[in-house]
């Protein structure tokens, strides 16, 4: 049986970009949300080895730190030719919180592994987001969209490998586009159209644990 969230939650991220995202998806079902960042809660030891692994860690931890339910976003680019990587360390590819030489990485081992065509540089974002209450109860909802990742980046929009990853069915990196495009739900007429990995999984935690206004 799912729980139903109201009333104020903790997103469990210190990342600005990720929490805006989360803001603007709980914006239709009248949620108030803080962030673990604007709280000054440390960041846990991310030690699993699944992306729902790590995201269960940092929501428990914020929802024990706070009292209140957390939610929890775990995600990343896992590019077919580099064996899935960067996988679960997607953000440690990153300089000072700077993706812009995590994305010249991709690149530099896709190029070493000579995954030059569209076709070798096939990759999928994952998102698994959790949300923990206080008790120890927790629900687990994933989402992921399949594309290619290209080069150079295009666009300087969205966050982290944005700019270089190309959905399916599109010829506009995530970087390039608007929020609405990117992760826009509508939820009157073609909810399971959602585009981006966090909104497909948000359908689904939506379905489960909000009322909408």
């Amino acid at each position: 049986m799912h729980r139903k969230l109201t009333g104020k939650v903790v997103i469990a991220t210190h990342n600005s970009g990720k929490l805006r995202e989360m803001r603007e998806l709980l914006g239709p079902f009248g949620i108030e949300a803080t962030s673990a960042g604007e709280l000054g809660l440390p960041v846990p030891a991310e030690t699993g080895r699944m992306f729902s692994e790590n995201a269960a860690i940092k929501a428990h931890a914020a929802a024990k730190a706070t009292g209140l339910p957390a939610l929890s976003d775990d995600s990343g680019l896992c590019v077919e030719a580099l064996d899935c990587a960067p996988g679960l360390f997607s953000a440690d590819w990153a300089v000072n919180k700077d993706f812009g030489p995590a994305m010249e990485k991709v690149e530099r081992e896709l190029l070493r592994r000579g995954a030059l065509a569209p076709e070798d540089r096939r990759a999928w974002f994952v998102s698994a987001l959790v949300i923990a209450w206080p008790d120890g109860h927790e629900e687990l909802f994933e989402g992921r969209v399949h594309g290619r990742v290209v080069w150079p980046p295009r666009g300087e929009k969205g966050f982290g490998y944005d700019p270089m990853f190309m959905p399916d069915g599109s010829d506009h990196t995530f970087g390039e586009m608007s929020a609405e495009e990117k992760h826009g739900i509508d939820w009157l007429a073609a909810p399971d159209n959602a585009l981006s990995h966090r909104a497909r999984a948000f359908v689904a935690l939506a379905r489960a644990c909000l009322e909408a206004r």
